[in-house]
């Protein structure tokens, strides 16, 4: 099962990547920062790179290579993160140039989802995530000298042991987990079957991380699950039972908290969650309306409802309006999940819905 292994800290460089001039690295690199600490990696330096042609040995170029390696060696760093994905190649070779340990933003979001786990679906699906992720990578990460193979963020879930494993049996892992998965989706098909039959109105929360849905969550329902000012603060989820005016009964359940370049792996690993949102008869899209980038969130947000086929109507939740002018927000409910702002006229809008 996935477990979080003891390590020491982390001290990182990070590395962004633009393919294009019109991209915004330094909200991506902020972003990635933001995972960083989550996963509780002290950030020392960040630079980037604007990529007209893929250096296929190292992704970066020699300059930029060269640019780092004197960055850890002058801040004392003992981490490198890049904000792409990087192949096996690529992380080991880079490794063995900076003499530390490198892994890109899919290896740091799983790092962070096998530390915030609870359920057992929850586990099995990130350990199964992490397994396909390692799976082609295995030869390089064997080969890799340094710290690459050690313990350390990257390397929570499956750990160093199930990285050992050679390629058959790692495959031999997956296809056991797959069915692990399926039984518990069965099950899971079962109960939503008898909610079904209960009549009582859904209402999904979605959003981007660190929006404020677990906050929302717990203010109308008096749930008292956990909820921080961290990404992915929460992974599994949450349904509770909510009485609105009128006698009006509502489910209401939380989903784990989107983020961009998510992997496809991951995106499976917590169907579960999209699922509560394909049944629900009416979607809360919870935005961060006091971030600069809420614009980009909210696409975020929609292509996976749109990936997903999730066609229920959405109503637009725009949280933190105590730091703005609420006025710029004028397609949906402007709230204050923290302060208790707006809760009232977000519960009328819901009851026009059922």
């Amino acid at each position: 099962m996935a477990y979080s292994t003891q390590k020491e800290t982390e001290r990182a460089v990070l590395v962004g990547i633009i393919y294009r001039n019109k991209e915004d690295v330094n909200a991506q690199l902020k972003e990635l920062e933001r995972l960083a600490e989550t996963a509780g990696v002290e950030v020392l330096g960040k630079t980037h790179q604007l990529i007209r042609e893929v250096t296929p040995a190292t992704l970066i170029g020699e300059g930029k290579v060269e640019e780092v390696k004197q960055m850890i060696e002058s801040t004392g760093a003992n981490l490198v993160i890049f904000d792409d994905e990087l192949s096996g190649s690529q992380a080991k070779n880079l490794s063995e140039i900076f003499g530390v340990k490198v892994i890109d933003r899919i290896m740091l979001i799983l790092d962070i989802f096998a530390g915030r786990a609870i359920s057992n679906e929850g586990k099995l699906q990130v350990e199964l995530a992490q397994l396909k992720y390692n799976l082609p990578r295995l030869a390089s990460i064997k080969g890799t000298s340094g710290r690459f193979g050690s313990g350390g963020v990257g390397m929570r879930g499956p750990g160093e042991t199930k990285l050992e494993l050679d390629r058959r049996i790692a495959q031999d892992n997956i296809l056991k987990l797959e069915k692990e998965i399926v039984k518990i989706k069965q099950n899971r098909e079962v109960q939503k079957k008898s909610r079904n039959t209960s009549g009582v109105f859904k209402v999904a929360i979605v959003g981007y991380t660190n929006a404020g849905k677990s906050t929302l969550l717990n203010l109308i329902s008096k749930a008292g699950i956990y909820a921080d000012d961290k990404l992915f603060a929460t992974l599994d989820t949450t349904s509770r039972n909510v009485y609105l005016e009128y006698g009006k009964k509502i489910v209401l359940t939380d989903t784990v908290g989107f983020i961009s370049k998510l992997p496809h792996n991951l995106v499976d690993a917590f169907a579960s969650t999209l699922e509560e949102a394909k049944d629900a008869d009416l979607i809360l899209h919870v935005i961060d309306a006091s971030n600069i980038d809420h614009d980009k969130q909210i696409e975020t947000v929609n292509d996976v409802l749109e990936k997903n086929k999730i066609i229920a109507p959405v109503l637009k939740v725009y949280n933190k309006c105590d730091l703005v002018d609420k006025n710029k927000f004028d397609d949906g409910i402007c709230i204050s999940a923290k302060k208790n702002i707006g809760i009232a006229e977000l519960k009328a809008e819901i009851i026009k819905y059922m």
